[in-house]
């Protein structure tokens, strides 16, 4: 027969009959074996991705940075082209800032470039351009926070401290069988950890929470930790509210948007619009002029292609019109916008810090 779901209180207690016990999944000294069972299966199923094939501080570094709130598939080539234009921490701290947002278009979340960009320069001003070794000393750098710091350490130079991301803490909350705070989710990551290969280790939940243990769909049985999970044991997959209230982010709906794009042209040149230094939203990139009403003299101009492009948690349906003379009367800001456009030369266009979606409708029409 099949266990019966017991109400969780907080973390660490289940009620039965009125009475809290304290219970551990850990509690007859089994932390070894589960260790042992997840280093085993990273090794055997792990993905091979090229930071996992370094131990440079540097290439990790970056493909952390990199990785927050951007998927692998969407990181995978930007990493390689990256690495190539600056192979090592001296030549990004050399570069200008102009430089470093190019390399970085089509990531999004641009603040962190411009993170990494003065992470580098003050690591080669301050430390002579080696890194420093520990979790506490990286998070003296700018843009470096604790989960980065502990990614670093761990993976590059061997610390003993462990790693808390969004998947991570998924795992940690089924493991356990209820809600953990953060601190409690360090704490618990912590005592986990195995002491002899602590960055494969990190690696290993980090992976088990991407790739088995699901948000919206875990897969049980193709867990190697599956006997010491609370959450499986219990059946709670398919109706714990603690799976429901994870499915509710996963499933929150897109918002919804439409905008036009002019795609200008004139002898090897293309009309960009740059940003404002001070927009909340990718300051100082370049783009096409655009707007959220179709411009008032674009009728006799067919649109040219429409594309699907999402940012967070918007959902855009660009119209990208070809008409050189295209300008808008009925949004004075977005006409404002447009005027200061300027025209680039095609062979400059990837030098610049561009947007994604520029980036996207310049490919498509074989500008760049």
């Amino acid at each position: 027969m099949h266990r019966q779901q017991k109400p969780l209180t907080k973390e660490g207690t289940e009620v039965h009959g009125g009475r809290a016990d304290v219970f551990s999944v850990f509690a007859n000294g089994n932390i070894a074996p589960f260790r042992r069972a997840l280093l085993e299966w990273y090794d055997r199923h792990r993905r091979d991705l090229p930071w996992r094939r370094t131990r440079d501080p540097y290439a990790i570094w970056l493909s952390e940075i990199m990785l927050q709130q951007t998927r692998v598939a969407a990181v995978l080539e930007h990493y390689r082209i990256f690495l190539e234009r600056f192979p090592n921490i001296a030549a990004l701290a050399a570069a200008s800032e102009d430089d470093v947002l190019a390399a970085w278009s089509g990531l999004g979340y641009y603040r962190r470039a411009r993170m990494l960009h003065a992470c580098g320069r003050e690591i080669v001003a301050r430390h002579g351009g080696r890194f420093p070794q520990t979790a506490a000393t990286l998070r003296e750098l700018p843009g470096i926070g604790r989960y980065t710091a502990a990614a670093i350490a761990s993976i590059a130079f061997g610390e003993a401290v462990a790693v808390v991301d969004g998947n991570v803490e998924r795992v940690l909350q089924r493991i356990r069988g209820c809600d953990l705070t953060a601190a409690q989710s360090w704490e618990r990551a912590q005592e986990l950890l195995s002491q002899s290969r602590p960055g494969d280790f990190n690696q290993a939940m980090m992976e088990l929470g991407a790739t088995v243990c699901l948000p919206r769909d875990p897969q049980c049985k193709a867990c190697p930790v599956c006997a010491w999970c609370t959450t499986a044991t219990r059946e709670l997959q398919a109706k714990g509210s603690g799976l429901e209230a994870l499915r509710a982010v996963a499933s929150r709906r897109q918002m919804k948007r439409e905008i036009w794009c002019a795609l200008e042209r004139r002898g090897g040149r293309v009309r960009l619009v740059r940003r404002s230094k001070d927009a909340s939203l990718m300051a100082g990139m370049w783009e096409l002029p655009q707007w959220t009403e179709i411009p008032d003299d674009s009728a006799g101009s067919a649109t040219w292609r429409t594309f699907r492009h999402s940012i967070t948690v918007t959902d855009y349906t660009v119209h990208v019109l070809q008409n050189s003379g295209i300008r808008t009367k009925k949004v004075a800001a977005e006409r404002g916008a447009a005027r200061r456009g300027k025209w680039v030369a095609v062979e400059t266009i990837p030098k610049l810090p561009i947007t994604g979606l520029t980036r996207k409708i310049l490919r498509a029409g074989g500008v760049i």
